[in-house]
């Protein structure tokens, strides 16, 4: 298939102007139905928002790639636009977008839109192909760069395919570097990297060749003879990748922006002998621990994240069950059995309970995977299971599990950190002390009996203090007068909207949940907190989907018709909807959204709203403690946001 199949002139735009991302992808979508591939104009905009709201897809260098596989498309094409002025799209290198091409792809498609991204990816490398495009007059002539660009491009991948498939009959002929590339989410930059690695090493004069390991799969695979004969692998990664293959062979881990912005200072690592060998490991690569230029803070705030991602759906699950299961149980309503009364309310209570007590061994089990790779799994899990049980030294004596108290939420981030950390120890002294004999039998005994071990020492010995912590922290909540706990709801309601998915929200979120947990001790105080965690969360979109709708002087017609949509991702605690705005006009939706998500968590608190749902925004009402005063202290914070918006911002000039 070639671009120019999916890419008519009816949906190419050449010498455009947008007054905002969102007026480019306005009109992107109006190529798109122009040209037959959307029936649902709205559904498709609203996957492109969506798709926005997870990560920008700009790529740097003025290029954006935005794309959507939702049902409203008829069938799968693409729409491109020149945008001489350029338009702020979140770019990475924080240019202005000036080439953008919107993918449009069916649900049930065979990942077609992955293929199209590969090759609009590889192509838009290179800076005459993109220069083409840019000066192209007419959407004949931009078409026809596009078809000389992918035949010079087919052309070159078969030569390289043929002489790949060739034998080879000395060292010289096979590749001096190999390489992968791999991103769990922006798709393009995995084969962007690949291209740019590639690229330099001829430039270089070498040969070296990038396997891709996109979302479509892995492409280009590296063949064992290759990896016997290279000098090296650069692994530009932002996800884990198999080592297993590399064994005894230098191996540079990196992120996959190196790949893109640093192809020639990686590549020369590998010719000048600095990659450190892989040994035997059977490990992966910790792209998020080696990528370079990390703060300390960004390290572990990914660590962190990367428990957190794995915590979610037990906690989600298990606690709408458990909210579920109180919903079911009216009989039991005021009785010491409330929630599982009855079989009905008890099977929900059983299932969401079970899944939400997983909820600590999981978050310490997966940062310390993300530290350690696969080794230190056991040990986190290990070490949040006791962080959860409470162990101490003094139980050994009486086997007495009343005495116990659990370290909570604290003790199982601490017992993550030590459990992967501690596991990389142990490899380094396997590495130095033991014999290459044992090499085999590492991952599967040393590392996790010394690992299980040494985490369940630790935890022993520490979770006195954790308990300590954790008593004192829930004893404080747990007393807080009505005036201080609606500070901390007013507190945690507004950090929800400092940054809408990022740090300071997920902080919130985390703290909110944890505090659901049976084992915090909280009991109603928990929920109360919850439920301010989340109406906090549901405000931004919804306090821009009423400015939108009853203030329209204020917004364009394409940030009006985007607003609609932020009623059902508000309504559904999607903080995120409101990312879009934030990000075009941060000075004024930032603080807007702040003030009204403190007064809604403080409201919520005030009203002693509870909430053992940690998800699902106004469809788990009713399961909310004083729902309708809940729903009060949602509409006064967004109505409070949207006014301050509203008026804050200075009317524009309507085009219509």
């Amino acid at each position: 298939m070639k671009i120019t199949d999916l890419l008519s002139a009816q949906s190419v735009k050449v010498g455009a102007t947008a007054a905002s991302q969102a007026d480019a992808i306005d009109q992107l979508v109006a190529l798109q139905v122009a040209a037959g591939n959307v029936s649902d104009a709205d559904g498709y905009k609203a996957g492109v928002l969506a798709r926005e709201a997870e990560f920008s897809t700009a790529v740097g260098d003025g290029i954006a790639i935005p794309h959507a596989k939702v049902a409203a498309v008829a069938k799968a094409g693409l729409a491109a636009m020149t945008i001489p002025s350029g338009v702020d799209w979140n770019a990475p290198d924080d240019a202005p977008c000036d080439l953008v091409f919107a993918i449009a792809a069916p649900e049930g498609e065979n990942d077609v839109h992955l293929e199209m991204l590969a090759k609009l990816s590889a192509l838009l490398m290179h800076e005459d192909f993109a220069a083409k495009l840019r000066a192209a007059k007419t959407p004949e002539e931009f078409l026809a760069a596009i078809d000389a660009a992918e035949a010079d491009r087919n052309a070159a991948e078969a030569a390289k395919a043929e002489a790949a498939a060739a034998p080879k009959t000395s060292d010289s002929e096979w590749p001096e570097v190999l390489a992968i590339t791999a991103c769990p989410t922006g798709i393009a930059h995995t084969y962007m990297a690949a291209e740019n690695l590639e690229k330099k090493a001829v430039e270089m004069g070498i040969k070296l060749k990038a396997e891709t390991q996109g979302s479509a799969g892995a492409k280009n695979i590296l063949t064992a003879d290759e990896i016997a004969h290279c000098k090296g692998i650069v692994i530009a990664a932002d996800k884990n990748v198999d080592l297993s293959r590399f064994d005894g062979k230098p191996v540079y881990s990196t992120n996959v922006s190196a790949g893109i912005n640093d192809p020639e200072k990686l590549i020369n690592i590998i010719l000048n002998g600095e990659a450190s060998v892989q040994e035997g490991k059977g490990s992966e690569s910790g792209a998020a621990a080696a990528a370079e230029g990390d703060s300390a803070w960004h390290t572990i705030y990914k660590h962190l994240m990367n428990g957190v991602s794995h915590m979610l759906p037990f906690v989600i699950g298990g606690g709408i069950l458990t909210a579920i299961a109180f919903l079911v149980d009216q009989p039991g309503l005021g009785t010491a059995a409330y929630g599982s009364s009855i079989p009905a309310a008890a099977l929900f209570k059983t299932i969401g309970g079970e899944a939400f007590g997983l909820m600590l061994p999981i978050l310490a089990g997966y940062i310390a995977s993300s530290i350690a790779d696969r080794p230190g799994l056991a040990p986190g899990f290990v070490g949040g299971l006791f962080a959860k049980a409470g162990y101490d030294f003094a139980y050994l004596g009486t086997l007495d599990a009343t005495t116990l108290v659990s370290g909570g939420f604290i003790a199982a981030l601490f017992a993550g950190f030590a459990a992967g950390y501690l596991t990389l120890g142990i490899e380094k002294l396997s590495d130095k002390y033991l014999p290459s004999s044992l090499e085999g039998i590492k991952p599967m005994l040393i590392y996790p009996i010394l690992g299980t071990l040494g985490i369940g020492v630790v935890m022993f010995a520490l979770n006195p203090i954790f308990a300590a912590i954790n008593t004192a922290l829930n004893g404080f909540l747990a007393g807080l007068g009505t005036s201080n706990i609606v500070i901390l709801g007013l507190v945690l309601g507004g950090m929800m909207s400092v940054d809408m998915g990022g740090p300071f929200n997920k902080a919130a979120y985390v703290f909110g949940t944890a505090a659901l947990d049976p084992s915090s001790g909280l009991g109603t105080t928990g929920q109360i907190i919850m439920a301010s965690v989340m109406v906090g969360g549901m405000v931004p979109p919804l306090a821009i989907a009423l400015s939108t709708t009853f203030f329209k002087d204020r917004w364009s017609k394409s940030d009006r018709n985007a607003g609609l949509v932020n009623y059902i991702m508000g309504l559904s605690f999607i903080s995120e909807g409101a990312i879009p705005f934030a990000a075009a006009d941060p000075g004024h939706v930032l603080p807007s959204c702040i003030i009204g998500s403190a007064i809604a968590g403080g409201l919520s608190a005030a009203f002693g709203c509870t909430s053992p749902a940690p998800h699902g925004g106004a469809w788990v009402s009713p399961v909310i403690g004083n729902p309708v005063m809940w729903l009060v202290a949602c509409v006064i914070g967004s109505v409070v946001g949207c006014l301050i918006l509203s008026f804050w911002k200075k009317p524009l000039k309507q085009e219509d």
